[in-house]
């Protein structure tokens, strides 16, 4: 299947990728991960809650650390541009026989729950508390130095629908992963802000939650934060890196939470706002493409993700495979 052409004027307007809300098993535990460890700030927090957000962001947070007793993934949240795209979200959520839910959440506007066609579980609102920006209050900057939220992955049992979808709501593809046998994609990365991605698939069981990533200020932060972990007990959440990916040019890291919730440290991808940007095609093999360096990722990065929460899985068809690490 080929990469569908851009939409550049989708029904409704989604400004970027806002939040996520994980289940978690134990508070305390992924307060030290989360807060002591990573350095994101806490915003709010009570006996079942915690709120966080990174240093550059005004909004309210950008990920919803909440007690439950099996651990998954919730909603992963979009700001869209207006009142006007909310209710033509809702529209066109409807018009496609998916759920809308209007639900009340703390320190957002008017917001609607829905899933998308593989059910992944979205939200859409337009307004979030502001907070008074921290950016130079750099006596708050510790662990990895977080600036913001930057994209989400999701396993797809099918990445061509998944495209595909997402294009309808606008998001574009900077690069993507084909499969030379059978021409189906196997990866692809999509954006709305002018990144290289907001949302990213990856083939495999799903839906699930592969990753949520944080931009950082540069590959040293990463360094800092691995002696970091490898010297405050930390150091088996240590899953893959630190590397260069091929796709995205970024700079990374793999780490996982108490629960085992997959974050990346996240640097150095590119501009891709210019509405006729080609999208970057890789194959399935090129050993470059997981990590400029050659270095392939462990099987636990392809086979192992977060659960969302009332969402049925679902193999995927596909036979692929990529380089897997021995």
């Amino acid at each position: 299947m080929p990469v569908p052409e851009p939409n550049l004027y989708p029904p409704f307007n989604i400004v970027r990728l806002s939040h996520v809300e994980l289940v978690v098993s134990d508070l305390t535990k992924s307060r030290a991960f989360y807060v002591d460890t990573l350095g994101l700030q806490v915003t709010d927090e009570d006996s079942e809650t915690i709120y966080l957000r990174a240093m550059e962001e005004r909004g309210h947070h950008c990920i919803v650390l909440r007690k439950g007793e099996t651990p998954c993934a919730r909603d992963l949240g979009f700001k869209l541009f207006d009142e006007e795209s909310l209710e033509k979200a809702e529209a066109f959520f409807r018009g496609k026989d998916l759920p809308v839910d209007w639900v009340e959440r703390p320190y957002q506007s008017k917001t609607f729950r829905t899933r998308d066609p593989h059910g992944v579980p979205l939200e859409f609102y337009v307004k979030m508390d502001r907070l008074p920006p921290i950016h130079q209050q750099y006596k708050l900057y510790k662990g990895v130095k977080p600036l913001r939220i930057d994209h989400f992955n999701c396993f797809s049992p099918n990445v061509d629908e998944s495209v595909a979808f997402y294009n309808e709501l606008g998001f574009r593809v900077t690069e993507y992963t084909e499969d030379e046998e059978t021409g189906h994609l196997w990866a692809a990365w999509c954006h709305r802000k002018g990144g290289v991605h907001d949302m990213a698939f990856t083939n495999g069981l799903g839906p699930r939650l592969h990753h949520t990533a944080f931009w950082v200020p540069t590959p040293l932060n990463i360094i800092d934060l691995l002696d970091l972990m490898a010297t405050t007990g930390w150091v088996s959440n240590i899953e893959r890196g630190p590397g260069r990916h091929g796709i995205s040019n970024a700079f990374f890291l793999y780490v996982r939470d108490p629960d085992g919730h997959r974050i990346e440290i996240y640097c150095s991808d590119y501009q891709t706002v210019d509405p006729d940007l080609e999208p970057i095609k890789w194959d399935l093999k090129d050993p470059q493409r997981q990590t400029l360096w050659g270095a392939p990722a462990p099987r636990s990065w392809f086979e192992e993700g977060s659960l969302f929460e009332g969402a049925e899985t679902r193999a995927s068809l596909m036979r692929a495979q990529p380089i897997v690490a021995p």
